[in-house]
């Protein structure tokens, strides 16, 4: 199964955060599924760290590329579908980043590992 990691999953997965659900883990930790990362990620954690609003101890590019490539994920290209899909979505939440996320969910018809239950307004997939 193709599941997409909302930006918190992928912080709380790859710092082997507690705040992770046990639910949400043993899903990534399932080989046969297929964990997706949308570029909307790295962008939203960049913008926080430039706003001091969270903080890694590496530079965001090597930390984003070395857990790409620890966890086998696979980047999910941003497309007009997923652009035209975020400007017919309802104002349920108006996070521009989760926005992304939700449109992409839909598109790709894919569910998202996420704890934000804002997300569970737009009939998509949510695995916690």
């Amino acid at each position: 199964m193709k599941l997409l990691l909302d930006t918190h999953a992928f912080l709380w997965m790859s710092l082997d955060d507690p705040k992770l659900s046990d639910t949400a883990r043993n899903v990534i930790a399932e080989l046969e599924n297929e964990l997706l990362l949308s570029p909307s990620t790295f962008w939203e954690i960049g913008i926080k760290i430039s706003i001091r609003r969270y903080e890694l101890q590496e530079p965001l590019d090597v930390f984003v590329d070395r857990e790409v490539q620890r966890n086998g994920l696979v980047i999910l290209p941003i497309t007009s579908q997923h652009a035209g899909q975020v400007a017919r979505l309802p104002f349920h939440h108006r996070d521009p980043f989760d926005r992304l996320l939700i449109a992409q969910s839909i598109v790709e018809q894919v569910p998202i590992i996420s704890a934000d239950k804002q997300l569970d307004a737009y009939g998509i997939e949510r695995v916690w």
